[in-house]
C-alpha cells in the first residue's frame, strides 16, 4: 500500500484505530468555549467527529495519508520570501495551500483511486474517503497513525516535512495493523505563538478561531471587528503566519503533483489586479481553485480590509493608492455592493491620508 500510495503522490501512510474516546473531553471543551466560532457544522456534529464508526457504519480501521502541497519550483528560502510579500504593499497574500488546484479534488480522487487498488487486491471493500469534507478529527487520526505530531498551534508536524502537507483518510471495513504514533518534538519553542498576528493560539494547543485570520478571511461571512483589522495586514485568503515560523518547516518538500503549481495570479498576488476583477473574472479566475467557496461578496470585504491597510503604509506609491481609492468609491457607487462591504470600504477610506480618498474621485 505504501508503495501504491507513492506512486499516486502521496508523501507517506498509516493506519489509526477507531477509538478516540479520550479525544471526546478536548473537543468538548474547545466547543463548549465557542472557539469554534462560526463554524456551526463543528458543533452539529458534535462527538461524531470522534466516533469513526458512527459516521461510517462498519468502520473498522483508518487509513490515513499525507501529501506535501508546497509548490513543485518552491525554493529553499520559500519562508523569507513569504514573508517578504507581507510587508509589500502592494501584495494582496493568498495562503500557499491555496494557490493550485482544490486540494479537495485532487486528494479524493487519488485516495479513491488508492482504494480500488487495496479492492483489486483483497477483494469486496467497505470504504469512504475524506479530505477535511466531514467530520473527521484529521489531525487527531494523522498523530494516532504516526503521520506526526500535534504542534502548539494545533496543526500536525513531520520531522522530515515540517507541516506544509494536506491530509486525507480513507475508513475502512477491515482491520489492518495500526501503525505507531510519533513522539513530539516542539519542546520549549513557541515560535507559531508568537508569530500569530491576532494571538489566537491561546494557548498551546488551543486556537480560538474567532480570532484566527484563516478563519476570518474564509469561514466567517459578517463584519469583521475593527480591532482586528490592522491585525489581518494584507493577507488576502487564509494565513501562513504560525507555519512560516516554524523551524520544523525547514524540511518542507515540495508537492510531487504538478496540481499544486501556483497559478499566475497567486504567484504574483498583485493587489491591484485582484481589485480590478469583476465578479464574472472573480468566478472565471478562482475556478478549480478553494478560494472560489468564498464568493465574491467574502472576497470583495477582504479585500477592503488589504487595501485599508495598504492605504496607511508609507511605502504605497500615490499612483497606486489613487486606483486604490478610485476602484473602492466605485464599488460605493455600485448598488450591488452589500452592507458588508460597504461597511469594511468606509474603514478602509478612512485609512487614507490623502484627501484624494475622503472627498472621492469626482475631481478628475
Amino acid at each position: 500500500m505504501r508503495s501504491w500510495a507513492r506512486e499516486l503522490g502521496f508523501s507517506q501512510i498509516g493506519v489509526a484505530g477507531v477509538d478516540l474516546a479520550d479525544a471526546e473531553a478536548g473537543l468538548l471543551a474547545w466547543l463548549e468555549q465557542g472557539f469554534h466560532g462560526q463554524m456551526d457544522y463543528m458543533q452539529r456534529h458534535g462527538l461524531m467527529r470522534a466516533r469513526p464508526a458512527e459516521l461510517v457504519p462498519g468502520t473498522v480501521s483508518v487509513l490515513t495519508a499525507r501529501m506535501d502541497y508546497l509548490p513543485p519550483d518552491t525554493s529553499a528560502q520559500w519562508q523569507a520570501q513569504e514573508w517578504a510579500r507581507q510587508i509589500d504593499a502592494q501584495q494582496a497574500v493568498v495562503s500557499v495551500y491555496a494557490r493550485g488546484r482544490d486540494y479537495h479534488k485532487v486528494l479524493r480522487n487519488r485516495l479513491q483511486k488508492l482504494a480500488m487498488q487495496i479492492q483489486e487486491e483483497i477483494g469486496p471493500l467497505g470504504h469512504r474517503v475524506f479530505t477535511d469534507s466531514a467530520p473527521v478529527l484529521e489531525a487527531e487520526l494523522a498523530k494516532r497513525s504516526g503521520l506526526g505530531w500535534r504542534g502548539k498551534h494545533t496543526l500536525v508536524l513531520s520531522r522530515d516535512a515540517g507541516s506544509m502537507f494536506f491530509l486525507g483518510e480513507i475508513f475502512l471495513d477491515i482491520a489492518l495493523p495500526e501503525t505507531a504514533a510519533t513522539s513530539a518534538h516542539c519542546g520549549q519553542c513557541s515560535a507559531c505563538i508568537q508569530a500569530c498576528p491576532t494571538q489566537a493560539i491561546v494557548a498551546p494547543g488551543q486556537v480560538d478561531a474567532r480570532l484566527c485570520i484563516s478563519y476570518l478571511t474564509i469561514e466567517y461571512a459578517g463584519v469583521i471587528d475593527t480591532a482586528l483589522r490592522p491585525l489581518i495586514g494584507n493577507h488576502l485568503y487564509g494565513c501562513d503566519d504560525c507555519q512560516l515560523a516554524c523551524p520544523w518547516n525547514k524540511f518542507a518538500k515540495p508537492a510531487k503533483l504538478v496540481d499544486f503549481q501556483a497559478r499566475a495570479s497567486w504567484q504574483k498576488n498583485d493587489l491591484l489586479e485582484f481589485l480590478g476583477w469583476s465578479e464574472a473574472q472573480f468566478l472565471r479566475y478562482t475556478e478549480g481553485s478553494p478560494i472560489r467557496r468564498i464568493g465574491f461578496e467574502r472576497w470583495q470585504r477582504n479585500l477592503a480590509v488589504v487595501c485599508g491597510n495598504a492605504l496607511r503604509q508609507e511605502t504605497l506609491v500615490y499612483a497606486h493608492r489613487e486606483v486604490i481609492c478610485r476602484q473602492l468609491h466605485a464599488w460605493l457607487a455600485d448598488a450591488q455592493t452589500s452592507a458588508v462591504v460597504r461597511e469594511h470600504i468606509e474603514w478602509a477610506l478612512q485609512q487614507a491620508p490623502e484627501p484624494v480618498c475622503q472627498a472621492g474621485v469626482e475631481e478628475e
